[in-house]
C-alpha cells in the first residue's frame, strides 16, 4: 500500500495520504499505524529487518521514491560545475602548472606527475563536463567517471590543496557513480522510458545520509579536543562582526568560549540526530543552514557552505519535491520536476510479496510484483556495509600511516577534524651546505614553490628537501645537505621548534608506516602558560608586542634584531638561557624572571642550557612604527583644523598637499615620504568604508563583476588550451595577445588592489 512509511536515517515514503487513499481507507491506514512498534515510528524499520542477511539485503534495497535524490544530483552537479573555476583552480590553472617552470610539487605518490599545461585543461574539461552531466542527468554513469577519475587525480596530484570538504566532494562523486541518482528530473529520464521516474533503492539514500552524518557527527568528537573545549582553537573568530550580536550580552572572551567554540561542538554532536527524526528536524535544517551560512562569511571554503546545506533536505521525505514544485504555476510544470505520477517499478529494488487482507484498503495503481534478491541486492548491501565501516575507521587510522602523523594526526582532510587547529609561524629558516666544498648558505622559504603548508607536515618536508637537492646543482651547490628550522605555535602556545633543525632532510629516514625519528615532541607540558600569556599581553600598551618562545635543552635560536625594533629585550620564563651578542662577542646568562636588552641592527643567539626545556619571551616596540604613528596624527589633527578654519598659521607648500592632495594618485607628486604615506593610507581607508557602507546592489554588483571576470578568464584560457591542442600553438605574438586579453580586468581592480593588505601596517 501507499500509504506513508515511518521516516529515519533509513526509511523512504510517499506523502502522508495525498491521492493515495479514499475517505473509506482512511481509518484503515491509521489502524495500521497505529499497531507500528515504537522502531518502526522513529526509524523506518523493525528491528527483525536486521535480524538475518536476507532481511537486511530486503531493507536496503526497498523501493523508495527518487525525487530527493534527484534533486540532490543536479545540485551537487551544479556546485560542483562552479567549484570547478574556483577552488579547483581552473580560473588560473596556468600560474600552477606552467610548462618549464622549476617548481616542487606534493602529490600523494611520487609517480604522480602534472601533464602538460593544455593538457591539464583537458583534464579540467573533462571534469567540468562530468559535473554538468551529473548535474543533468545525462550519459549519467559516464559522466560520474569523468567527474571523479579526472577529480581524484586533481586531488591526488598536491597535498597541499587538502582539506576536509574537498575530500567530501569526491566521496559524494563516488557514491553517486554507483546510485541511481537518474531516475528524477534527468535528460535520461527523457531518453529511456524504463529509468523515468523510477524508484531507487533505499541504501541510495542509506549511503549519502550516514556519509553526512559522519562529517558532523565526527567532526563533534574530533572537538572533544582540550584545546576546542577551552577556547583556544578558533579565539580570533570572535571579533568577526557575524558575531557583534552575541558582543552586546556577553564579553569577547565568553564569545570565544560559550558561542564559538561551545556552539560549534553542541551543533556537530547534534546536527546528525536533530536531522534524523521527524520532531527535531525542522530545528536541525534551521540550525545546520544557520551554522553553515555563518561559515560562507568567516572562512575560505569555497562552495563547501552550500553543498551542506544542498544536503539537508535528503534527511527529509524522499517525495518533497513532488509537493513542492506542485505549488507552482501550472506553467511552469513542462520544466520543473515531476509532481505526478507516482513512481514506477525498478529492477534495482526488491519487492515484498503482497499480502491481501480485508482491511478495505484499495490500491489506485497496480502493485508491482514480488521480486527475489538477486545478487546484484547482495552486492549493493554489502558494498554500502563496508562504505560506511571505512568511514567510521578512517578518521582514526592514524596507527597506520603514522609517518603522516604530526603534531596532528594524519595528513589534513579526511578526518574531519575541522578548524580544531590553528596555526602561526614566527620563523623559518633553510640552511644548505655545499656536500664538496663544505659552504652554507640560506633559502628564501617557499622557493621553488607555491605553497606554505610544507612546513607543518613531515612528509611534505621530505619531498620539499628532495626537490630542492635536484634544483641546487643547477646553482652550483653540488650535493647539497638541506636543514630547516621552523618555529609553530599550536593553539596560542608557545612558538616552538616542530622539526629537529640538525637534521639533513635530504638523506633523513621517511617511511609512511612509521614515526618521523626527526619529529621535535609539542611541549603539552607547557600549555597551562597560555593563560598567563593573556595575562601578560592585557598589561603591555598598544605599542608594545611580544613573542612566547619555548626551546629543547642543547639548541639554540639565532635571530636578527631589525633597525626598526629599537626597543627590543628577551626575558626568560622557565629554565635558564645563555645570550650571546655576536658583534659583542659577550654571553650573559639569564635566570627565571631576568631580561636582558638585545641592540637593535645585529645578531645574537639564545642558548638553551638548562636541563629542561626553557621557556623565554622577546618584548618589542617597532619604534619606527610608533613615531610614523606620531607623525600621522599630527598630520590629520592639523587636516581638520585647516578644514573647520581653526588653523590660523598659513601651511608651509611641503604641507599644502594636505588640502588638495586627496585624489587618487596625487601623492605621487607630494616630495615629503611621510606625507606621502599619511595621503596613500587617507585614500584606502577611504576606499575601505566606501566599500563596508556599500548597499546590497553595489555588493551584488561588485560580486558578480568579480565573477565574471574569473569565469571569463577561465574559460578563454580553456579555449586557447583546447585550440593548441588541436591545431598547434599559434605564433607567439598571437599568443601573447590573447592570453592578455584574457587576463583583462575590471577597470576598479587595479585601483582598488592594495585594499587586500591590511590598511595603515603595509606601507610602513
Amino acid at each position: 500500500h501507499q500509504y506513508r512509511d515511518i521516516p529515519g536515517d533509513l526509511s523512504g515514503s510517499s506523502d502522508e495520504g495525498e491521492g493515495t487513499m479514499d475517505k473509506e481507507t482512511v481509518p484503515a491506514a491509521e489502524r495500521a499505524v497505529e499497531t507500528e512498534s515504537m522502531m518502526k515510528r522513529l526509524f523506518g524499520f523493525e528491528k527483525e529487518d536486521l535480524s538475518s542477511w536476507h532481511r537486511l539485503v530486503c531493507l536496503l534495497n526497498r523501493p523508495t521514491d527518487p525525487a530527493s535524490l534527484g534533486i540532490f544530483r543536479f545540485l551537487f552537479g551544479m556546485i560542483m560545475a562552479i567549484d570547478i573555476t574556483q577552488e579547483r583552480g581552473l580560473s588560473h590553472l596556468d600560474y600552477k602548472y606552467l610548462d618549464g617552470a622549476p617548481v616542487c610539487r606534493f602529490p600523494l605518490f611520487s609517480f604522480l606527475q602534472p601533464l602538460p599545461l593544455d593538457y591539464m585543461y583537458l583534464v579540467y574539461v573533462v571534469m567540468l563536463f562530468g559535473a554538468v552531466g551529473i548535474m543533468l542527468g545525462c550519459f549519467y554513469r559516464l559522466s560520474c567517471l569523468m567527474f571523479i577519475s579526472t577529480y581524484w587525480y586533481i586531488f591526488f596530484l598536491d597535498k597541499t590543496a587538502w582539506n576536509n570538504h574537498s575530500y567530501l566532494y569526491g566521496l559524494i562523486g563516488f557514491q553517486l557513480t554507483f546510485m541511481d541518482a537518474n531516475r528524477y528530473w534527468s535528460i535520461d529520464g527523457l531518453r529511456n522510458p524504463q529509468k523515468k521516474n523510477s524508484q531507487v533503492p533505499l541504501w541510495n539514500y542509506t549511503l549519502l545520509r550516514f556519509q553526512i552524518f559522519i562529517v558532523y557527527f565526527i567532526a563533534g568528537i574530533k572537538k572533544l579536543d582540550a584545546d576546542w573545549v577551552e577556547g583556544y582553537s578558533m579565539s580570533y573568530l570572535a571579533h568577526h562582526w557575524l558575531f557583534d550580536p552575541f558582543r552586546m550580552i556577553l564579553p569577547n572572551e565568553m564569545v570565544s568560549l560559550l558561542v564559538v567554540h561551545g556552539g560549534g561542538l553542541c551543533l556537530d554532536l547534534s546536527a546528525g540526530y536533530l536531522l534524523f527524526f521527524d520532531a527535531t528536524r525542522p530545528f536541525g535544517i534551521f540550525f545546520v543552514s544557520y551554522f553553515h551560512c555563518m561559515n560562507s562569511q568567516l572562512f575560505s571554503i569555497g562552495m563547501f557552505a552550500y553543498t551542506m546545506l544542498a544536503t539537508s533536505p535528503l534527511f527529509c521525505y524522499p517525495d518533497w519535491p513532488r509537493h513542492f514544485f506542485a505549488r507552482f504555476p501550472e506553467i511552469l510544470r513542462p520544466v520543473l520536476p515531476l509532481t505526478s505520477p507516482p513512481p514506477q517499478p525498478s529492477t534495482s529494488c526488491v519487492y515484498p510479496v503482497t499480502q491481501h487482507t480485508s482491511t478495505g484498503l484499495q490500491d489506485l495503481s497496480p502493485a508491482p510484483k514480488a521480486s527475489k534478491t538477486r545478487f546484484k541486492h547482495k552486492l549493493a548491501t554489502l558494498f554500502t556495509i563496508l562504505y560506511l565501516a571505512e568511514q567510521f575507521f578512517l578518521p582514526y587510522s592514524h596507527f597506520i600511516t603514522q609517518g603522516y602523523n604530526n603534531w596532528t594526526n594524519g595528513l589534513y582532510g579526511y578526518s574531519w577534524d575541522m578548524m580544531v587547529h590553528s596555526r602561526s609561524h614566527q620563523h623559518v629558516k633553510i640552511t644548505y651546505k655545499d656536500g664538496k666544498t663544505g659552504d652554507v648558505g640560506y633559502l628564501n622559504p617557499g622557493v621553488f614553490t607555491q605553497s606554505r603548508r610544507w612546513k607543518d607536515h613531515g612528509d611534505m618536508l621530505k619531498q620539499y628537501a628532495t626537490c630542492l637537492s635536484r634544483h641546487l646543482p643547477h646553482y652550483n651547490i653540488s650535493d647539497p645537505e638541506i636543514y630547516f628550522d621552523i618555529w609553530v605555535s599550536i593553539n596560542e602556545r608557545f612558538q616552538q621548534r616542530i622539526f629537529d633543525p640538525r637534521v639533513n632532510i635530504v638523506k633523513a629516514d621517511w617511511s609512511p608506516f612509521r614515526p618521523n625519528p626527526w619529529l621535535m615532541p609539542l611541549l603539552v607540558d607547557l600549555s597551562p602558560w597560555r593563560t598567563k600569556f593573556q595575562e601578560i599581553e592585557g598589561s603591555l600598551d598598544n605599542q608594545t608586542e611580544i613573542v612566547f618562545i619555548a626551546d629543547f635543552p642543547g639548541l639554540l635560536l639565532e635571530n636578527y634584531v631589525s633597525e626598526d625594533l629599537g626597543n627590543t629585550s628577551v626575558q626568560v620564563l622557565q629554565g635558564q638561557l645563555n645570550v650571546e651578542i655576536v658583534d659583542e662577542k659577550k654571553n650573559y646568562t639569564l635566570q627565571p624572571g631576568e631580561q636582558k636588552q638585545l641592540p637593535a641592527g645585529a645578531y645574537h643567539k639564545v642558548y638553551t642550557v638548562s636541563e629542561g626545556p626553557s621557556c623565554y619571551m622577546y618584548i618589542y616596540v617597532n619604534t619606527t612604527e610608533a613615531a610614523l604613528q606620531r607623525n600621522f596624527t599630527k598630520l590629520f589633527e592639523l587636516q581638520e583644523r585647516v578644514r573647520n578654519g581653526t588653523e590660523t598659521e598659513p601651511l608651509p607648500p611641503e604641507l599644502q598637499s594636505l588640502i588638495t592632495g586627496e585624489n587618487e594618485g596625487s601623492e605621487a607628486n607630494v616630495m615629503d615620504p611621510v606625507v606621502q604615506l599619511f595621503l596613500r593610507r587617507q585614500r584606502r581607508m577611504k576606499e575601505v568604508k566606501k566599500r563596508r557602507e556599500a548597499n546590497v546592489c553595489e555588493r551584488l554588483n561588485r560580486f558578480t563583476v568579480k565573477k565574471y571576470y574569473m569565469l571569463r578568464r577561465a574559460f578563454l584560457m580553456t579555449a586557447i588550451a583546447m585550440r593548441n591542442l588541436a591545431v598547434g600553438l599559434p605564433p607567439l605574438e598571437q599568443l601573447t595577445r590573447e592570453v592578455a586579453f584574457a587576463n583583462m580586468k575590471e577597470p576598479e581592480t587595479e585601483a582598488s588592489q592594495d585594499l587586500k593588505d591590511e590598511v595603515g601596517h603595509d606601507e610602513l
